[in-house]
Order: structure tokens, then sequence, then C-alpha cells
């Protein structure tokens, strides 16, 4: 346990809790450890340098075995990435002619001759039954062999670990953020936080636990050791019922319940009783999730507990057998009646709702006098909305255009996208204006004061992550909507995964679009060389695990998009698979090296969607000539079996040209607002640091500041978001 809790440290936070261990000369092995990291990308901090110097070599061995495998799992370095042509970049076959050769040896061969020998009489020949395509034709150290030893370039990616508390303190400081976390969490956060829960249930607890979903994993664990829980509606127990068993906390997805000891039975139907008694209304709450607690209610046999009478009038809304009016179905009969005032004044008890369905009531009115009841409404609200709410709705007004006639792009907690065309009337002008400078001046108010502010540049084109879920897990992950600069000459993406039980063929793509989003080339299997780049071949079967690169010399790129994809062509999907990740890696045009060098690594990130096909992000050419990732995070339903880039370019287009043509809120904008509270704002060179404490905002932490600093970082980018 103490090893993974380390691991969960170091991947979070890019700090190693403080090694201990006898002390002794360790400066030679500290150093060793140090240029095994640079292999993967990663230094240590002169501060920790320093630290691990002065403790015992066997002591310093064992800090660097276990982060070693930690960071290069985090990079993709932990994994053989071989090719299918062993020289790749150099000397990647035409298509046809590499086709052709696959056929020609198959027909040498005598246990495919008669097979391939029939389907070229019927006039179709399928790549998948020559022996030579598909398939390694050659050992990972033998493609070693073949290439050339990495040379060291000064854009080489560079992840400095620095030095942390002891690792109890690191644990408890993890666990308060994850828990206390402003923003949802995605998959990876959740599953990282219950093993800190696990862990810390009965240690220091976070002032509010504001997400639902972190709270039933909190639940769960203050459960098992006899907590008091953190229960105020209904809905919190279902999730807690559905983390018990195993299941979806989100509840996006039906959870099969299992059988539950009677300890457990009667504390949720307790949760339950306590909630109704306190606010009878909340009842109504079950109406949203009626099937699952109709199932729930099988489980936990409330007729055998009459001491908690209410718990069972939940199952009974469930059931249909007692009614209990939802509050959005007065709303809904308010607005369908046109009384606009009354549903902006039944909404003021439910901030969260209001701001919700603030575009609506803007369109319904139809009087300056109701107009003006729905911003005051919002004024008097807002004080006691989430930040992450207050926060969209200031992004959707700035995207809620004066003219209809534009499109909408619709993106759900899954990934899953979907364009339409904006037939919804403009919203009136001044009241825009307003709502959105009073947004401003709320979460202006909300800001602690930055003190003096530091802020690097590339950080500023960050989207704030109002969710967890609009952000995949490994290294160097922007949310969606996010724009970086991508500085290199060669840009190489890859892909590998690892199958569980069935064949399963992953299709690496790159389609390139123009400046209209028209189609003007692609690189994939079916298209393995042009102007552009190469394409590594086709690996079709996978259970020792298997990679696809494209290589790509930007200068040379034709058109305004680049638009890497992962098709699933046949077999486990991506939540299937025991392991599938998605990366790209920049390099100076002379650089040489293996197909995948992990210090040239900069970005990696798990596939984990429910799609068919994954778009992690796109390249942008600029009208100044530099390319620039627009992040994007999306899956594509697809069809079962057979995906293609050819075949959905029309649809990876429309949903891209939404996307791009979006505004979204960045770091841009709150450092903005800090900076009018500041005591100065200091745009940061890379390179010198002040000697004073600031609030540092940045993409990574720098060496030297002062250890009073507040630094926030891609690691811990959502304490941006106000409470």
């Amino acid at each position: 346990m103490v090893l993974s809790l380390e691991s969960l440290v170091v991947r979070h936070t890019h700090r190693i809790p403080a090694p201990t261990g006898p002390a002794g000369a360790g400066d030679v092995a500290a150093r060793q450890f140090d240029a095994a990291l640079m292999s993967a990308g990663f230094k240590l901090s002169a501060q920790l340098l320093e630290h691990l110097s002065e403790l015992s070599e066997a002591a310093v061995v064992d800090t660097a075995v276990r982060t070693l495998r930690t960071v290069r799992e985090l990079v993709g370095d932990h994994v053989e990435h071989n090719v299918y042509f062993v020289d790749f970049p150099a000397n990647v076959p035409d298509t046809f002619d590499f086709w052709m050769r696959c056929v020609a040896e198959a027909l040498d061969d005598s246990g495919s001759r008669a097979g391939v020998l029939e389907q070229l009489r019927k006039g179709v020949v399928d790549l998948l039954t020559l022996p030579s395509y598909g398939r390694y034709q050659h050992t990972y150290a033998e493609m070693l062999t073949s290439h050339d030893e990495l040379l060291a370039a000064a854009g080489d990616r560079m992840t400095v670990l620095h030095l942390g508390g002891a690792l109890d303190d690191e644990v408890t400081g993890l666990y308060l953020a994850l828990a206390g976390s402003a923003t949802p969490l995605g998959e990876e956060g959740l599953r990282d936080l219950k093993a800190l829960a696990e862990h810390c249930a009965s240690g220091p607890q976070p002032e509010t636990i504001a997400v639902r979903e972190n709270r039933a994993v909190v639940n769960e664990a203050r459960l098992r050791v006899g907590a008091e829980l953190l229960l105020d509606t209904v809905t919190d127990v279902l999730r807690l019922a559905c983390a018990l068993s195993g299941g979806d906390v989100t509840l996006q997805e039906p959870t099969r319940f299992r059988a539950l000891p009677r300890p457990t039975r009667r504390a949720l139907l307790a949760g339950l009783d306590a909630v109704v008694a306190a606010a009878p209304a909340k009842l109504a709450d079950v109406h949203a999730h009626r099937e699952q607690f109709k199932r729930l209610g099988e489980r936990l046999h409330p007729h055998e507990y009459p001491r908690w009478p209410r718990a069972a009038e939940v199952f009974a809304v469930a059931r249909g057998e007692r009614q209990a009016r939802s509050f959005d179905s007065r709303v809904e009969e308010l607005l369908c009646a046109g009384d606009v005032l009354a549903a902006a004044g039944l909404l003021r008890s439910a901030p969260g709702k209001l701001f919700r369905a603030l575009d609506r009531l803007l369109r319904s009115a139809v009087t300056e006098a109701e107009r003006e009841a729905v911003v005051a409404a919002v004024e008097e609200a807002a004080p006691a909305v989430a930040g992450r709410v207050v926060l969209s709705v200031r992004e959707h007004l700035d995207n809620r255009a004066d003219e209809s006639g534009d499109r909408r792009v619709f993106i759900n907690r899954l990934g899953r996208a979907w364009v339409t065309d904006e037939r919804r009337p403009p919203l009136p002008k001044a009241h825009r204006r307003r709502l959105v400078a009073l947004l401003d001046a709320e979460i202006r108010r909300r800001l602690p004061a930055p003190g003096r502010l530091l802020v690097d540049p590339d950080v500023l084109d960050v989207a704030l992550p109002l969710s967890g879920k609009a952000t995949a897990a490994g290294l160097g992950v922007l949310p969606r909507g996010s724009v970086s600069p991508v500085d290199g000459e060669l840009l190489r993406f890859f892909v590998y995964w690892k199958q569980r039980e069935r064949s399963t063929d992953y299709d690496l793509s790159a389609l390139m679009l123009g400046a209209d989003y028209e189609t003007v080339s692609w690189l994939s299997y079916t298209n393995l060389s042009a102007v552009d780049g190469e394409h590594s071949g086709d690996i079709v079967d996978a259970p020792e695990g298997a990679s696809e690169f494209i290589n790509l010399r930007l200068g040379a790129v034709r058109g305004t998009f680049v638009v890497p994809q992962v098709n699933l062509f046949a077999g486990e999907g991506f939540e299937e698979v025991e392991e599938s990740f998605f990366g790209f890696m920049l390099r100076d045009g002379d650089q040489q090296g293996r197909p995948f060098e992990a210090r040239t690594v900069r970005m990696k990130s798990d596939l984990r969607g429910p799609g068919r096909v994954a778009l992690p992000l796109a390249f942008v050419r600029g009208e100044d000539g530099r390319w620039r990732a627009k992040w994007l995070h999306l899956y594509l339903k697809g069809t079962p079996t057979s995906n293609q880039v050819e075949g959905n370019r029309v649809s990876v287009a429309t949903l891209l040209r939404g996307i791009v043509e979006r505004e979204q809120l960045t770091v841009r904008y709150l450092t903005e607002l800090m900076a009018e509270g500041a005591g100065g704002t200091t745009v940061w060179d890379g390179v010198s640091v002040p000697d004073h404490p600031v609030t540092y905002v940045g993409l990574e932490r720098p060496e030297g500041l002062h250890p009073d600093s507040r630094i926030v970082t891609l690691e811990n980018l959502c304490d941006l978001i106000p409470d």
C-alpha cells in the first residue's frame, strides 16, 4: 500500500515524498538516478538531488526503482513500442507495392497459397488472411538495432520532480485536494480518490465536499470505518449504494446492486430516513433515477425496518405508489403557461437551477419587466451558486451569438459529441452585457487576493477545467478546448494497445483538412506515405501489445488542420482492452533515435471512452504559420466494425469546426481578474524567479520559487476555480 500511495503522489503532484533511510554517501547513486530519469524526460530538482545525496546508497536505489516505474508508465515508456516497418520512418513503401509484396509472399507459402489463389479468382483479397500482413516480422531488439541513438536537443521535454514532505502529509494533502475539488473528477481521479479515502477516512477531512461523486467515494470509506456519513439528498444514498456495489457513482450507467450485509442496509436506510425527515420535498429527487431506486429497494428490504418509515416512502415514490411532485415539473408548468415572473421567483430558491435555466428564461420573457426580473433573480442568487456553474454560464454567454444561424456543439460527460444548427433566437444584447458584467464581478469577488502574481504565458490559453471529465488521464494533457503551442519540425503520433481476450485491431490515422475544413489528404494503413509524412504500418493483433506511429513533417503538411484519430477496426473497445493510450512527440529535423523516445513525448493520454473512434486533439496552423494544438477529447460512435478515416471525414470536419470556433473561458480570463487585485503582475520569462512569495500560475513549477509561494500548475489547475 505504501508503494501505491507514493506512486499516486508522484503522478498527481510531480513531487516525491521525502525519501527516508539511514544517512550516507548517496551522491553517486543520486546522480545515476537523475541520469536514468532524464532518459525518460524527467529530472530531479536541485533540492531533491541534495536530499538524496545525504541518504545511503540503498535508500536512494529503493527510491529510484519505485519512481522510475511510476514515471515511465506516466509517459508510456513502460512497454516496448515496436513498428511493422523496421526502419520507420525511413523506407516506408508505397501502399499498393506493399500489398502486392504481401500477396506474393503468401503465394510462396504452401500453407496460404490455396486460399489466396481462391480469393484472387474472385477478384478480392482480404489483407488479414495474408501471413505477413499486420503482424510484426521482427523482434523489438532487432528493431532497435536499425535505429541510431537519439541526439539530444534543447527542445526535448524535461519534467522536474520536486522534493515533497513526509509521505503521510503528502497523501493527506492529495486526498483533501481530490475530495474537496470544486470540479468533478475524471475516471482516474475517482479511482485514485477511492484508494486515498480508504487510507484517510479517519483523518482530516475537507470542509466541504461539493461534488456528489466525490462524496459517494468518501462515504464508502467512512462507512467502512464507522464514521458519520455525509448525506443531504436521497441521491447521495443511491450513489453510495452504487459505490458499495462497484458500480457507477455518476449514475450514467445502471448498477447491478449486490446483496448488502445487514449493518450496511441499516446505515443506508437510516440515512434515507434522516434526509427525508429533514426535508420531505427531497422525495421528488427520486424521479430522476426511479428504476435504480426500485432495484436498490429490492436489496435493502425497507419493510423489515419499520423504525425508518420515511426511508420506505422513497421506494414508494419510485414504485409510483406515492406522489412527490418534482421542483423541475413545477418550473416547467409555469414556463409552459408563459409565467416567466413566477418561474423566476420559484427558481430563486434553487440558485443552481436558476443559472442553468437562465437562457430559456430570457428567451421566454416577453416584456422588459420580465427580463429585468430574471436579471434581478440572477444577481440575488449568484453568491449561492457553485463557482464552476457561474463560470459555465459565463462561457455560455460568450457563445450566444447575436444572430441565429450558427452551429451548436453538444458534448456529454462521456466525450460523445454532436452538432446541430442554432435555432434559438439571440439573447437581448443589453441584458447579455449586464449579465456578463455581473458574473465577472461575482467571480472577481470570490478569487483570493494573489499578492504578487507570476504568470507563465504558455498557460494563458489553457481552458478552465470546469470538469475533470473533459480531460483524459496522462501526462501533459490539457482540458478540452485548450490551445497550446507546438514547436518542432517533426510531429509524431503514437497509439499503443494490449488486448485482453479477443484479437483487437486499432488503426492510427491522420486527416489533413484545408482552411474550409475540406479534406486535403490523410495517412493511414490505406495510405502509408505521402508528401506530409509516413505511417509505421498496420498491426492487427495485440496479445503482447502493439504500437502504430505517424510521422509528419510540419513544414510539408498540406492544409490548415491535422486531426489524428484512433479507429477501432475490430475487437475490444477502448474501455475493454487491458491498456490503451495515445500521445505525440516533437523532434528537431536532424534528431534520430527510436520510433518512440520518452523524452520527446509532449503528451500521453489514456484512451478510455465509449465510442469507436477517438479524437484526442487537433493541430491548427495559424495565420502566423505556427502550429498549435487544440484539445478535443472526443469519441465518435462510429460503426460496430471496420472504422476507417475515409468513412468519418465529414463527421470529424463538422465537429472540428464547431469546437475550433467556440469561445472558451481560459486561464487568461481568471488571471486578468486576479491581476486587478494583485500587488503586481509579472509575465515569467522562463528563467529567473523572484526571491519573494508569489502566486505562480504556469504549466510546470519553476525551481527556486520562494517556499511561501502559492503554486498552480497543470497538476492542480482546478484550484483556480473558486468555490
